[in-house]
């Protein structure tokens, strides 16, 4: 009953740019499959009301359907596209930035026994089963978009409820390594923002695991665990997405993109592209260019 309450209230509030008056909160609501586009995963908690979506980082795919959520702990380059919607029953799915010094306060507040050891390095991301008690308080969070003046002192509360949920839920793991600064994720979101900056430069592993702290044995165990994929692998990633987002928003020089992202070669820029993408630079900017836009939930 508490799902589709949440429907109910999601689809109302829905708006083509997915924000609300709450900081941090998202909704989303798609009418037809779509594509998959590629994106930046945020840090997030998204669930799904109604409908599903796949979800793609490196070799690993992820999917998550109505009364299912999923969590982000590291911003990755992802691949993702909702298959389960249609007009009469669009896909609707609640997102809520997942923000480490909330997640470090709550932690700091537990008490002894509270909160489950660490541990190793885990994925970042993972989908679990809603609990009951997760529903009800983003249900409530929600129920607030009807009482704007009560939004500044309690919607806080409530997102500390939810983040307490994430916390001791079977996802936690994952969550909990978001807030703790000397957690093996914490010391490769250091690297991951570096590569995200820099893309553009070449780069020694040996650099990458001193600038994380770890032995360079240590770093490519962990880095892998995160992010489904090997440094060098993760920086292609991210030369691709920007070079698509460049073709499609500024310019039609396959070449000069190529180059501005950090390929010395036309030839590899334009085969890397096509592995990435499913066709060349110059083919495949038309079809975006001819795509309807269709908003994403985030991730």
């Amino acid at each position: 009953m508490r799902l589709e309450e949440l429907r109910t209230l999601l689809n109302r509030h829905a708006r083509p740019d997915m924000t609300t008056a709450i900081d941090g909160v998202m909704i989303s609501k798609v009418v037809a499959p779509n594509l998959p586009s590629a994106s930046m995963s945020g840090t997030m908690m998204a669930l799904i009301a109604q409908g599903a979506k796949r979800l793609a980082l490196g070799d690993r795919v992820y999917e998550y359907r109505a009364g299912q959520y999923l969590v982000t702990s590291v911003d990755l380059p992802v691949t993702g596209h909702f298959i389960d919607a249609t007009e009469a029953e669009p896909a609707i799915g609640f997102g809520l930035e997942l923000r480490p010094a909330t997640i470090a306060q709550l932690l700091l507040q537990a008490g002894p026994g509270d909160i489950p050891r660490a541990g190793g390095a885990v994925s970042a991301i993972a989908v679990s089963d809603a609990s009951a008690e997760l529903v009800d308080a983003i249900v409530r969070l929600v129920r607030l978009l009807d009482r704007p003046r009560d939004v500044t002192v309690l919607a806080p509360l409530v997102i500390q409820e939810i983040l307490w949920r994430l916390i001791t839920g079977e996802q936690g793991r994952t969550v909990r390594q978001l807030g703790a600064a000397d957690s093996s994720l914490a010391h490769i979101s250091r690297t991951v923002h570096w590569i995200r900056d820099n893309y553009r430069q070449t780069f020694q592993v040996q650099d990458l695991a001193r600038m994380s702290g770890l032995s360079v044995s240590a770093f490519h165990r962990n880095f892998q665990a995160v992010t489904a994929m090997t440094p060098i692998r993760f920086q292609k990633q991210i030369r691709l997405q920007e070079a698509r987002l460049l073709l499609a928003t500024r310019s039609a020089d396959v070449a000069g993109v190529g180059y501005a992202v950090g390929y010395d070669s036309p030839s590899q820029f334009s085969r890397e592209y096509r592995r990435q993408f499913g066709s060349p630079p110059s083919q495949d900017i038309l079809r975006l260019h001819a795509e309807p836009k269709v908003p994403q939930m985030i991730p």
